[in-house]
């Protein structure tokens, strides 16, 4: 089991900054790829950027240039530096956790979300 705790969500103004970050709890060391995602009109949730354990990242078109994801394996915590945030941006952050299963599976942990409000 993996518990997830996230926080730095909050109010910023368009054209400022937040850092998001992520907590991981539980078998930290079993979770090989890190993701945060948002609601869109459409999903149940837009995978915004994604980082695994070797460093691979990736990034929603929106967001490329803005947001950096990164991670500290040994602290089981990812984090996303958002800049540059448009009203646009504006929605709840969930972190997921992938854990490889045995049966090679994958096990996917949620934290509970973060609101990012950009005023204009």
């Amino acid at each position: 089991q993996v518990q997830l705790v996230e926080s730095g969500g909050g109010l910023v103004q368009a054209g400022g900054s937040l850092r998001l970050s992520c907590a991981a709890s539980g078998r930290i060391f079993s979770i090989n790829k890190w993701g945060w995602y948002r609601p869109a009109p459409g999903q149940q949730r837009e995978l915004v950027a994604s980082i695994t354990t070797g460093g691979n990242t990736y990034y929603v078109d929106s967001v490329k240039g803005r947001f950096t994801i990164s991670r500290d394996n040994a602290k089981g915590t990812v984090y996303l530096q958002m800049n540059s945030l448009q009203p646009e941006d504006t929605s709840v952050y969930y972190c997921r956790a992938d854990v490889p299963t045995r049966n090679l599976l994958v096990d996917y942990y949620w934290g509970q979300g973060t609101r990012v409000t950009v005023s204009s």
